[in-house]
């Protein structure tokens, strides 16, 4: 990792990425939101991030969490409107409080201080150009574990652009293949052409997910795949797609824990968990593309 490369990276994109915010384009949505003084988007963002709450984590995937822990920071709001988040309360109902930049940056080196793998950029989406100043100052003052970018897939390509040379681990979700679903359930029609292009894009950046001696991820792209109640998701051609489309090399965390949450309590498809059949089903998709690199239930594949 060439710390003095992403510092001069961060210092000759800044003022681009701020610019995103005067007329804020940081996302796909493109709401116009003034951000810069402080009118708030659809993502319910403002100026100022937003942070639910930082600590070291271990319930991620095996090569992120690795022994010690993923230095996670969630922030608050999301520029999707997923009906059954299992976040609401930070996504949807904002809770988290409102930091400075410095103060940010200051999160990240307490991280790795205390013995984080990586710094977890959770939904940072719409926070990417004041990530990019905190970065700048962190990597300043002596930041140099890894960075994961870890997002639900509905990213800008222009914004992305921003962060190639910077960002280290890309963990998006793939949550949908189908527009109407991604319509019904998100409030984004656009969702799967917009992932399946970023999601390229991330590859293009990092490629295959890199894995040291002590099973600790240094670079690349990890995917997940939330298995949804009558197929919802479109898991069939989302497996397609990465195994045809990205690379068959992918690590893909195929996930079962979906339950009911927010609004989807009230919504007769998907107010129940998934069945055994229904992830088996995942699970043979699979299989039928030749991946095998990855977590069934945290698992590695081939064991769960």
């Amino acid at each position: 990792m060439n710390i003095e490369l992403k510092i001069s990276l961060l210092k000759s994109r800044l003022k681009k990425a701020y610019t995103l915010l005067k007329s804020c384009e940081v996302c796909p949505r493109k709401c116009h939101a003034k951000r810069l003084t402080g009118e708030k988007g659809i993502c319910g963002a403002g100026f100022h991030p937003i942070v639910s709450s930082d600590n070291l984590h271990h319930g991620e995937e095996p090569p992120i969490s690795g022994f010690r822990g993923s230095g996670t920071i969630f922030f608050t709001g999301c520029s999707l409107g997923c009906v059954f988040c299992q976040n609401y309360p930070i996504s949807h109902l904002l809770h988290g409080n409102q930091i400075t930049v410095p103060r940010l940056a200051e999160i990240m080196l307490r991280l790795q201080k205390i013995g984080a793998h990586n710094i977890n950029l959770v939904t940072p989406t719409h926070f990417t150009p004041q990530i990019m100043a905190a970065l700048l100052i962190a990597y300043k003052k002596g930041l140099k574990i890894p960075i994961v970018y870890n997002c639900g897939g509905f990213e800008s390509l222009n914004t992305l652009k921003l962060l190639d040379g910077i960002i280290d681990i890309y963990m998006p979700d793939m949550k949908y293949s189908d527009p109407e679903m991604a319509k019904i359930y998100s409030s984004a029609r656009t969702y799967p052409e917009i992932n399946k292009a970023a999601v390229k894009e991330m590859y293009r950046q990092v490629g295959d997910l890199q894995i040291d001696e002590n099973g600790i991820a240094k670079r690349g792209l990890l995917i997940r795949h939330l298995v949804l109640p009558e197929n919802i998701a479109g898991t069939k051609e989302v497996l397609r797609f990465i195994a045809e489309e990205i690379s068959p090399n992918t690590y893909i965390s195929l996930m079962s824990q979906y339950f009911p949450a927010y609004k989807a309590l009230s919504i007769p498809a998907i107010n129940r968990r998934i069945t055994h059949a229904e992830y088996e089903q995942a699970r043979e998709y699979l299989e039928q593309f030749g991946l095998s690199r990855g977590w069934v239930q945290n698992k590695p594949l081939g064991e769960g």
